[in-house]
């Protein structure tokens, strides 16, 4: 791993420690998963961004026109 330095605010740092999870498992354990969730977040958004694109041409509306509810779940 490679050691970075990150600037908080006192106010923001003091909240973090004062958290449950930090204080067991430490900041960098905490900011890492906390970036790993953030870079996820944003490829998600990517990807559904991609789908939309793809899907909101005036082609596949069209193509698709009709199926909306086939992959809804019916009622139990």
């Amino acid at each position: 791993m490679k050691a970075i330095q990150v600037s908080f605010d006192e106010r923001l740092l003091r909240e973090l420690d004062a958290d449950e999870e930090v204080r067991r498992d430490g900041r960098s354990a905490v900011l890492r998963r906390a970036a790993e969730l953030y870079l996820a977040r944003r490829r998600d958004r990517r990807v559904a961004a991609a789908y939309r694109a793809a899907y909101h041409s005036s082609n596949a509306g069209a193509e698709l026109a009709g199926w909306e509810d086939e992959g809804v779940w019916p009622d139990a």
